[in-house]
């Protein structure tokens, strides 16, 4: 199925969902979506990325479960029309995201100490990136898991994955936070030097599963704001 009519084909079932449980704990003004753009530096051959909210953006973070199953994670997100291979994911067939996640209860970026503190595995809270491959997925309320596999030895990854076994990247990239505005700032060549592409952006709260075959290991279970309205990835990068 093309990208495009995956995204189509799961909207319906996004907005016409309820939100579940703990996601709606967290649904507030720093989770509604008024402006993205990406913009290309060629004179920096950079690539940043923006959310602008109507609440502070980066202000609310989940609050700590205690343990990795159930674990509550929040999202600003970027789909799309890139290919998975564009950033070390081999021949994997999704729909390639941009996350920016806060998560109290792990931390997946090992090789990254977003806190500056000398230890890199107490940082999960703070707003960090990663790339994964997203497929439709109606076993949750917010139509979309990050893409699983059984062995790592059958699949493509980028050397900075944390070792999970899902579709997901720790690629490091600086996360920074301003009044309303969220921004990450991606080097071209990182992106295989593609700065031509189509995009979106949503809000989503997302749930880490460890104990349940008949649900994903990362899943969306709740939807707070789709900027396009239709996931259909209007827009494009702009160049500087």
């Amino acid at each position: 199925m093309k990208l495009k009519s995956v995204l189509l084909a799961s909207i319906g079932f996004v907005l016409s969902s309820c939100m579940q449980g703990q996601a709606e704990q967290y649904k507030n003004d720093d989770f509604i979506i008024e402006s993205a753009v990406v913009n290309y530096h060629s004179d920096l051959d950079l690539l940043i990325w923006d959310i602008i909210v109507q609440g502070q953006a980066g202000a609310t973070t989940p609050q700590k479960l205690g343990q990795l199953d159930g674990a509550p994670v929040l999202g600003y997100v970027f789909p799309t029309t890139l290919s998975p291979s564009a950033v070390g994911f081999g021949n994997a067939e999704g729909i390639l995201a941009l996350a920016l996640t806060s998560h109290p209860d792990f931390d997946d970026t090992p090789l990254w100490d977003e806190n500056s503190d000398s230890n890199y595995g107490n940082d999960g809270i703070i707003w960090h990136p990663h790339w994964v491959v997203l497929q439709q997925d109606n076993r949750v309320a917010g139509g979309f898991s990050v893409i699983q596999f059984k062995s790592a030895d059958e699949v493509t990854l980028p050397p900075t994955n944390p070792g999970m076994p899902m579709y997901m990247d720790s690629p490091g990239f600086p996360v920074t936070t301003n009044n309303n505005r969220i921004r990450v700032s991606v080097p071209a060549y990182r992106m295989s030097n593609k700065t031509k592409f189509n995009f979106d952006a949503l809000t989503a709260y997302m749930q880490v599963n460890t104990s349940k075959e008949d649900k994903p290991m990362l899943g969306v279970y709740g939807v707070y704001s789709i900027l396009s309205k239709d996931l259909s990835l209007p827009f494009k990068v702009t160049n500087k």
